[in-house]
């Protein structure tokens, strides 16, 4: 992975908002509906060429395909992996129902729970689990290698699920165990971190389920949490096996936007266990105010010297557009706390995760951006004044 050099590097989670015409298609094939299906492979030829344009002259340094081939960060596996069927049972039940956020806000949360962005279809594991996206992987690396040409940035990088997030979404009625479970995700969904890497991308293995289980489940304690956590980071290692970790980012995140988050689980009860992760890089929420006080505690985990941070300097959480002076400010505590070469200033979340559920407007999502960028540069030449 590049590093911050002269000047901090700029990069984002992964999600962009998707053009009206493609998720207008994405939709109709989620529902089954007939879609030719030339025609939509070339709409999202075009839209990542679109949508990597628009980061380079936003600035950004390192890319993504923004993810315009997906229905979302999580559900796209359900056509990349067999051995699973639709949980007619649990049709459109949101994750979020019970959890610790929901019992202590009812009132706040009701109107979300009732909006269909929130309610998904699950599905179960009935047989063994395989991995059969070669054929939808191979089209994502060929158009992002398409649209890099010509394009001037410093490096790409894919998004790939993760084994928490699958095992959540698509629950075990096959394999004997947990560990069983998530040792069969684990070689699946490795098959498509190993294709990302060997085309000559950098893999960001997305996992908010890793942070997002203590909130979702209240019965359990911290320490069952961690527990729980562990079993799954060594799943996600088992994942990662073979790969250079200077080839792997990771990001977590909290699942919720908009809300109170007062039960997000707090970094500094888990950073140790994060750290464990086979990776050469960490994405994580730092920009939004749950979060933001945060840096002290990756400074006193500790982590290797080689650990690169990508924090959030500009949240998904609000509408407000940060400005490039508080960047600047932010990004100040991480060089502090790591120096300048181990820092990439990055957003909290993806923008649209979820195709079509973009709670923040296009124009503002631009508008954030062209502050981290600006905000990236006052922070550069500041530090290489001093």
């Amino acid at each position: 992975m590049k590093t911050s050099g002269e000047r901090i590097l700029t990069t984002h989670v992964g999600s962009l908002p998707r053009p009206a015409d493609l998720h207008k298609m994405t939709v109709a094939k989620q529902k089954g509906e007939k879609v030719d299906e030339a025609a939509y492979q070339a709409k999202i030829k075009e839209s990542v060429a679109a949508i990597v344009r628009k980061q380079a002259e936003l600035g950004i340094d390192i890319v993504s395909d923004g993810e315009m081939s997906k229905p979302s960060f999580i559900t796209y596996m359900n056509d990349r992996l067999a051995g699973f069927e639709m949980d007619t049972a649990d049709r459109n039940q949101s994750p979020w129902v019970g959890s610790r956020e929901v019992k202590a806000f009812p009132d706040y949360y009701a109107p979300q729970l009732a909006n269909v962005h929130t309610r998904h279809v699950h599905f179960i594991c009935s047989g063994p689990v395989k991995y059969r996206g070669q054929a939808q992987l191979k089209a994502d690396l060929e158009n992002l290698k398409a649209a890099l040409k010509g394009v001037n940035v410093s490096e790409a990088f894919i998004p790939a699920t993760s084994v928490s997030s699958i095992e959540d979404w698509n629950r075990n009625r096959f394999y004997k165990s947990d560990e069983e479970y998530l040792t069969a995700l684990a070689e699946a969904i490795g098959e498509e971190y190993r294709a990302i890497v060997d085309a000559g991308f950098v893999l960001q293995v997305d996992d908010p389920h890793l942070v997002t289980h203590y909130v979702c489940h209240p019965d359990e304690s911290m320490e069952d949490c961690r527990k729980w956590i562990m079993l799954r980071v060594e799943a996600i290692n088992h994942a990662l096996r073979g790969i250079p970790k200077d080839r792997v980012r990771f990001h977590t995140c909290y699942g919720i936007n908009f809300g109170p988050r007062v039960h997000d689980i707090e970094a500094k009860y888990i950073v140790d266990i994060l750290g464990r992760i086979n990776a050469g890089a960490f994405s994580f929420e730092a920009a939004n105010p749950r979060h933001e006080h945060e840096w002290t505690s990756w400074r006193d985990a500790k982590l290797p010297d080689d650990i690169i941070m990508i924090p959030g300097m500009i949240t998904q959480s609000n509408v407000m557009v940060e400005h490039p002076e508080l960047v600047a400010q932010r990004l100040g505590y991480w060089i502090d706390a790591f120096g300048r070469e181990r820092v990439i200033a990055s957003t909290d979340c993806g923008f649209a995760s979820f195709a079509g559920n973009d709670e923040i407007h296009d124009s503002i999502v631009w508008a954030k951006f062209q502050s981290l960028v600006e905000g990236a540069r006052i922070a550069s030449k500041r530090r290489k004044a001093a």
